[in-house]
């Protein structure tokens, strides 16, 4: 890592290597084979000199510079059209998985503090008639004991329920992501509805002998549905923690990277809840042993928590920034 005050001495050792690589892409149409490799061997090192940049917090300026001229060689490199299918690839392997492991340590933080008041207030419920009764009469609490909870996932026909269930959770990630242009900050008030709704019904349900079915609807879908919420939210307090501490860096450029990784974690939600909805939809209310479908809620867990830490420490160690700008054919002056 650079140190702050090399940064500058740094730029003036490399700076000729920066102008060549310009001139090689300005003239990719018209290079000999000796040129066709410089460009792809200077390619690589300005891209790591920009990694080097970025991590020693160098000046907006020399970060965006190095940035469109990263892009531009990387398009006379790769081709001026890339296919979009290895666009596409490239999203779901570096771009989202990177964006969400980077916030690690939020998302694992929100989703302790949602369960945290969610399991406090099914406690308090649970063991208050008086709560019990400000909730709701004895008998719409029995109807929604013995029969609202359950009904609410066999009573509809699949197809149009999974349909229902991911546009209600894509609006909830949704709101978290559109919230991050507040900074974040009606975010937590959001995530408290949610946990105290989650809260109110566990306790009303395991207060009335009916815990097995709560756990046995609410668990096969509902474990990757609040995942995908909880990193909603992260990316979009993250937003905003990112303009109150921005570190060592220009807090524009953290804005600007908080902010397209907050596009690319929304855009990447939308097929985590889809996944979800079809659960919801296809798994929850099937006859299937109650085991068995949380087995399969466990499974897609693992599955996506799995492939997260994969690619996304995978890219974090190459260098990657989960940034959607540093995406093949994003080229800023063309």
């Amino acid at each position: 890592m650079l140190a702050g005050v090399d940064v500058d001495a740094f730029v003036l050792a490399h700076r000729p290597t920066w102008d060549r690589l310009d001139q090689l892409v300005k003239r990719r149409h018209r290079l000999t084979g000796a040129e066709i490799d410089e460009l792809v061997e200077l390619y690589q090192r300005v891209s790591t000199h920009l990694s080097m940049i970025r991590s020693a917090a160098g000046d907006a300026a020399i970060v965006g510079r190095l940035s469109n001229l990263v892009a531009r060689a990387r398009s006379a490199v790769t081709g001026a059209h890339t296919p979009l299918w290895s666009e596409f690839a490239r999203f779901w392997t570096v771009s989202f998985p990177v964006a969400a492991y980077r916030a690690w340590r939020w998302w694992l933080a929100t989703a302790v503090v949602f369960f945290v008041v969610a399991a406090v207030i099914a406690l308090w419920v649970a063991g208050n008639p008086e709560v019990q009764a400000a909730v709701g009469t004895p008998r719409e609490i029995d109807e929604l004991v013995n029969h609202d909870f359950a009904s609410y996932y066999r009573d509809n026909p699949a197809a149009s329920f999974a349909l229902k269930v991911w546009v209600n959770n894509s609006w909830v990630a949704a709101q978290s992501v559109a919230f991050s242009i507040l900074l974040g900050l009606p975010i937590p008030y959001v995530l408290f509805q949610n946990a105290a709704n989650l809260g109110v019904v566990a306790g009303l349900m395991f207060n009335a002998g009916k815990g097995a079915v709560f756990l046995g609807l609410l668990t096969p879908h509902g474990l990757l549905e609040l995942t995908a919420v909880f990193l909603a939210a992260s990316a979009g307090m993250r937003l905003g923690w990112s303009v109150i501490a921005p570190g060592n860096r220009p807090r524009t450029q953290v804005l600007a990277e908080q902010g397209r990784a907050v596009v690319a974690v929304a855009v990447g939600l939308v097929g985590v809840l889809a996944v979800s909805g079809l659960i919801e939809a296809l798994v929850t209310p099937s006859p299937l042993p109650t085991v068995a479908r949380i087995g399969i809620g466990v499974i897609a867990e693992v599955l996506f928590l799995t492939y997260i830490i994969r690619f996304g420490r995978r890219g974090v160690a190459a260098g990657e920034s989960g940034d959607i700008l540093d995406a093949p054919d994003y080229d800023l002056i063309r």
